[in-house]
């Protein structure tokens, strides 16, 4: 069961990778891509989840721009259509379908009914977005961008929300951590971690910031708190 086609609320459908974890019925986890598509490095973080424990879905969030995106980092022009995908992408809209695919994996017969998301990049924007505007029970944003614009909706998290931060952040500056950083700190079902000296996607394998250190420190503190709120 490589993909599955989820319902979007507004009727249309779109694709969504799922791995399956050794035991079922497990709780099910939405993983969020990064601008990148649901490409390699998503669906090898979907498949690590899935042999967590979890019933992993990755679905593909551009699919009203352009279906089926799946490019990598490692070139200028690829950087330059995630940049283009990015600017099209309608936020609202896309939590409206992580939604409908949050509904479709607590319905799959191998799913317990519990659920949580975790997101990387625009991913971390859009798990934060499912803690103040789903039914989540847990929600997990790795250097997730423009938290500061959408600080106002902390109040409305209710289940447990963890953010790992990258200080040295190329798209999150000084000036929008301090936006955010305090009132996450400040929120009983909130966790922040700071990661020193780490720019954007320090967990991303094969990427040009990553550091195993604090990416193997982030993953572990994910899978603790995962386990403790989805188990």
């Amino acid at each position: 069961m490589p993909h599955v086609t989820v319902k979007a609320k507004d009727g249309g459908t779109f694709q969504a990778y799922v791995a399956m974890p050794a035991k079922t019925p497990a709780p099910g986890l939405v993983v969020i891509q990064e601008i990148f598509g649901v490409n390699k490095v998503m669906r090898d973080l979907t498949d690590q989840f899935a042999a967590m424990g979890y019933v992993a879905i990755c679905p593909d969030i551009f699919w009203r721009i352009e279906p089926g995106v799946d490019i990598t980092d490692q070139s200028e022009a690829e950087w330059q259509k995630a940049f283009d995908l990015f600017g099209k992408f309608d936020a609202d809209q896309g939590i409206q379908d992580l939604i409908a695919t949050l509904d479709h994996v607590r319905a799959m017969p191998e799913c317990t009914g519990k659920a949580g998301t975790v997101g990387y990049c625009l991913g971390g924007k859009l798990a934060y977005m499912m803690a103040t505007r789903s039914n989540a029970e847990a929600n997990v944003s790795y250097y997730g961008v423009g938290l500061d614009a959408l600080i106002g909706e902390a109040p409305r998290i209710t289940t447990a929300y963890l953010s790992h931060v990258a200080e040295k952040d190329g798209f999150v500056p000084p000036e929008a951590q301090s936006v955010f950083i305090p009132v996450l700190d400040a929120h009983p079902k909130a966790t922040v971690h700071v990661y020193q000296g780490q720019d954007h996607a320090f967990a991303r394998v094969g990427g040009k910031h990553y550091d195993k250190t604090s990416a193997d420190l982030a993953n572990t503190r994910t899978r603790d708190f995962l386990a403790a709120n989805l188990g």
